[in-house]
């Protein structure tokens, strides 16, 4: 499961992309599935994936993710896997 994630720590904004460890690390912390994200995401839920990807894509983050926490300005989903992806656009012939 990618989510693009753009998030702003007061030091610009940057865009990080989740990838399955992130995933299971959020199942594994919130011991929810990750299916329960197609339902809605909370804040809470949005800023750990973003904290998890940040680690992962080599941005330097504090060690405790309530500090990063503190530091978010902004943080907003840019993009995300489509949950019923279709391999033509209704009306387009194949």
């Amino acid at each position: 499961m990618k989510i693009q994630i753009s998030v702003d720590t007061g030091e610009g904004a940057k865009v990080v992309t989740t990838n399955l460890f992130n995933v299971v690390t959020w199942e594994r912390k919130f011991k929810r599935r990750a299916g329960d994200l197609a339902a809605g995401i909370g804040a809470e839920d949005l800023a750990f994936l973003a904290y998890e990807a940040s680690k992962t894509a080599g941005i330097t983050v504090p060690l405790v993710f309530d500090d990063y926490l503190k530091k978010i300005v902004t943080l907003d989903v840019v993009a995300g896997d489509d949950p019923n992806p279709s391999q033509v656009a209704p009306g387009a012939e194949a």
